[in-house]
């Protein structure tokens, strides 16, 4: 059986992590093309991973070598026409979070999808997380009871990535639609993926870029612009309410005066509640209050997980699993995230449709 070809359109940071989730599957795949509007960056990429064919714009690489799977890394304001290209050429497509720069972005790219009967995965890698798969069975079995309220929060006191992440129109948002997604949709995943049918937001930019902290960052854009900007929000805060009556509340920064920067998601039910990152059932025995620690590999590893978000793509294309971050659920979270930026500028609650 001939392996599957692949092409990365983008070859910054994130392309790696597709990179190693395609070399781990090498029996069954062959990455023969890359590609990047910068020619250097592209040039690089290939000589580090022994790529043959390079190429610096997509429509090049998408004729000449037909590939059979593309992953699209590029910033946020290219992935609507880099997946549609690539869908029109015949490709299944990854598209990195988010989706798209809004949902009228998203839902061309499912028109598209749809039209060429090809799969369109997003690249929501929490879902793939051991504490993902495990909290959701919690829920979908009935040990939370009726869950009613949920928080998310992915803070970072001096966590701005820098280059094109600060440019609004390159990104579309701030901290919002860059960490946001992770949390936002991993939290709707283990409600059973209600429906948004409102939102209230608001965000600020109070602090800027806070660049001139000497730190080493976790997560750095490898992105240089000649003029630097950072015209997005610093925070973000928002309520979402669901059609099942739920409501979500969530927190997300590039930089804010808090002490530590943390990351969590707590779900609130009628028979207990579950923090992610303690990995405890909160309750009652008796006439008790009781926290129930659940043992075993509940964590989330991003290489790890990585891995599993290439392997269930190829999987989905390959028919061999059901994809676990589909078309539609991208296109629901841009409608979430247009809400809470459209509230957050008139200072309304904003309904979803």
């Amino acid at each position: 059986m001939s392996k599957l070809k692949v092409g990365i359109i983008g070859n910054g940071g994130i392309a790696n992590s597709h990179m190693r989730g395609y070399l781990a599957l090498s029996d069954r795949v062959e990455v023969v093309a890359c590609c990047d509007i910068n020619p250097e960056k592209a040039d690089e990429f290939a000589a580090k991973y022994g790529i043959k064919n390079v190429y610096y714009n997509c429509y090049d690489m998408l004729k000449a070598q037909k590939p059979d799977l593309v992953s699209v890394c590029t910033w946020n304001s290219a992935h609507c026409e880099c997946t549609v290209a690539a869908l029109e050429a015949g490709c299944n497509v990854l598209c990195e979070k988010p989706m798209a720069m809004n949902a009228a972005e998203a839902e061309t790219m499912k028109a598209a999808a749809d039209k060429s009967g090809k799969l369109l995965m997003l690249g929501f890698v929490r879902r793939h997380g051991n504490d993902a798969k495990k909290a959701l069975a919690l829920a979908e079995s009935g040990e939370l009871g009726d869950v009613y309220f949920a928080k998310a929060s992915y803070l970072r006191r001096c966590g701005f990535p820098g280059g094109w992440f600060g440019d609004k129109s390159l990104s579309g948002g701030g901290p919002l639609i860059d960490l946001g997604v992770h949390i936002i949709d991993l939290a709707r995943y283990v409600l059973g993926r209600p429906q948004p049918v409102s939102v209230y937001g608001a965000t600020f930019n109070k602090l800027g870029a806070r660049d001139n902290i000497v730190l080493e960052r976790a997560w750095q854009s490898q992105s240089k612009l000649v003029k630097p900007v950072f015209n997005v929000e610093d925070l973000a805060v928002a309520l979402i309410r669901f059609d099942n009556g739920a409501v979500l509340s969530v927190e997300t920064s590039f930089i804010l005066n808090l002490k530590e920067p943390t990351t969590e998601i707590e779900i609130f039910g009628s028979k207990a509640g579950f923090s992610f990152n303690d990995f405890e059932l909160h309750t009652e025995r008796g006439n008790e209050l009781a926290d129930v620690k659940l043992y075993g590999e509940n964590n989330f590893d991003f290489d790890r997980d990585f891995n599993r978000e290439i392997l269930n793509f190829v999987d989905a294309v390959e028919g061999k699993a059901p994809c676990i971050a589909p078309a539609e659920d991208g296109v629901t979270l841009m409608k979430i995230l247009d809400g809470i930026y459209e509230s957050a500028a008139t200072g309304r609650s904003v309904e979803i449709r």
